[in-house]
């Protein structure tokens, strides 16, 4: 008997080229990547997209999508994509940053592009550490976690706190949508998809400002194995960098 034709049901999305990603396995830009490639898709606006590629483990993220993609010197892609939306604003932009990337030498760029509420969307990939450049410590890592330059564990009487972005850009008016999602369950990334989905459909209602921050694993900076690096997503980050909306002002 003839085998019945079939439907594809699951592909790569379009918006990602054919080149095999360099993560070291476990690390969730793998999964990230793949939801903004499939919300692009689904939206139907990569020939009109213009990622911004950060400096970090990420870097070679123009590599992995099929659209116009821009990289920038480290920590300077909100002002890279104010730039490209004032002068070309029916393009959709996106800034895909670390940690370190957003977090540490661009503060500045993310704080003053949110209070302007610059009509792009940031995604924001926190995994604690600096894991491109050896496993430092962060401007995100954890009271007393393990990194290289903090081997004791981070003391918050010499290294300080932790920043937390989306309260820090929550208490400023120009934000319009913050949230922050994980991918280290099934749930947590269909959950990441849809924030990231309303974050490029405000965009395109000319909304203002948002950003996704993402809870992401990174077993090789932590030492530990790649289930191991879930569970301490779900276990000691969550606690620290509670999920859910910050802001959201499409809401009344």
């Amino acid at each position: 008997m003839p085998f019945k034709e079939t439907m594809k049901i699951f592909k790569k999305p379009d918006c990602l080229t054919k080149i095999p990603m360099r993560y070291c396995p476990g690390c969730g830009h793998g999964i990230v990547h793949r939801l903004i490639a499939e919300v692009i898709d689904e939206l139907g606006i990569r020939e009109n997209t213009v990622g911004i590629a950060p400096v970090g483990c990420s870097v070679f993220i123009d590599e992995y999508f099929d659209c116009d993609m821009i990289q920038t010197a480290h920590g300077r892609a909100p002002a890279v994509a104010t730039g490209i939306k004032r002068c070309l604003p029916n393009l959709v932009v996106f800034s895909y940053q670390g940690d370190g990337d957003l977090a540490a030498i661009g503060t500045a760029e993310t704080v003053h592009a949110a209070t302007r509420s610059e009509n792009f969307t940031t995604i924001f990939v926190n995994n604690a550490i600096y894991g491109m450049t050896g496993g430092q410590q962060a401007p995100t890592t954890l009271p007393t976690q393990k990194t290289t330059t903090t081997p004791y564990g981070r003391d918050t009487k010499i290294h300080g706190f932790p920043v937390k972005v989306c309260e820090m850009l929550a208490s400023l008016d120009g934000p319009t949508y913050l949230e922050r999602v994980t991918v280290s369950k099934v749930a947590g990334v269909l959950k990441t998809k849809r924030a990231i989905k309303k974050a490029f459909q405000l965009q395109l209602d000319g909304l203002g400002f948002s950003l996704v921050e993402v809870l992401s694993p990174c077993p090789t900076g932590w030492g530990i194995t790649p289930q191991k690096a879930c569970e301490y997503v779900d276990e000691v980050m969550t606690p620290y960098y509670p999920l859910g909306v910050f802001k959201d002002l499409t809401k009344k």
